[in-house]
């Protein structure tokens, strides 16, 4: 049997705010709320070197599982547990353990690339697109990158050259297109933030 489920995707370019506004949405549903990240969805490349590992285009979408994704989405829709993949960073591969995802009553989906793919658009109930200025991802990113991951502003800025912002030009900014709400500035745009929170209150009502 089928539960009342509400599956929102939250797309939008690296460091975009992203985790900010899936937190707040995180507030106000408590534990009937459960969040999908893309990125545990990265292909596990065990069958490459760590040095081959390291220069693979994780910005790519055929640096995922996407189909793996769908069908989990599809299972937590008809009310089924899934086992969630782990990534490791540290690694550039997937972890042994898994985790266990109950469905909940709003599914949040979260990523660069979760409104790219035609199929696992067509599983939300709600698209949106966190539209932030580039030169501001870039300085959050350099941030996040050297604090959390202990990676250096030289490694930071060549991956962004590289293969962020081509990915981002060529995939992620298109597929704004498919979004049902655009939310500018990120995090610091509280009134579009609330306006969400309103719109998710309305739909499970």
């Amino acid at each position: 049997m089928k539960k009342d489920i509400c599956i929102v995707g939250i797309a939008g370019g690296s460091a975009s705010g992203k985790t900010t506004i899936v937190n707040n949405i995180k507030e106000l549903f408590q534990n009937d709320i459960e969040l999908i990240s893309h990125d545990n969805y990265y292909l596990s490349n065990d069958d490459k070197t760590m040095e081959e590992r390291v220069k693979l285009n994780y910005d790519h979408p055929s640096s995922f599982d996407t189909y793996k994704m769908i069908e989990d989405v599809k299972k937590l829709k008809e009310g089924e547990i899934i086992y969630r993949p782990v990534y490791d960073y540290t690694q550039h591969t997937r972890a042994k353990e898994v985790v266990e995802v109950h469905p909940k009553k709003v599914i949040i989906l979260e990523g660069i690339l979760i409104l790219e793919d035609p199929k696992l658009r067509d599983l939300m109930d709600i698209k949106v697109f966190v539209d932030t200025d580039a030169d501001e991802r870039l300085m959050r990113r350099i941030l996040r990158d050297t604090q959390e991951r202990g990676r250096t502003v030289e490694s930071v800025l060549n991956q962004y050259v590289t293969t962020v912002k081509p990915m981002h030009e060529q995939f992620v900014e298109p597929s704004k297109k498919y979004a049902d709400i655009i939310i500018p500035r990120g995090g610091e745009n509280k009134i579009g933030i609330h306006i969400l929170q309103e719109h998710l209150k309305l739909m499970l009502d």
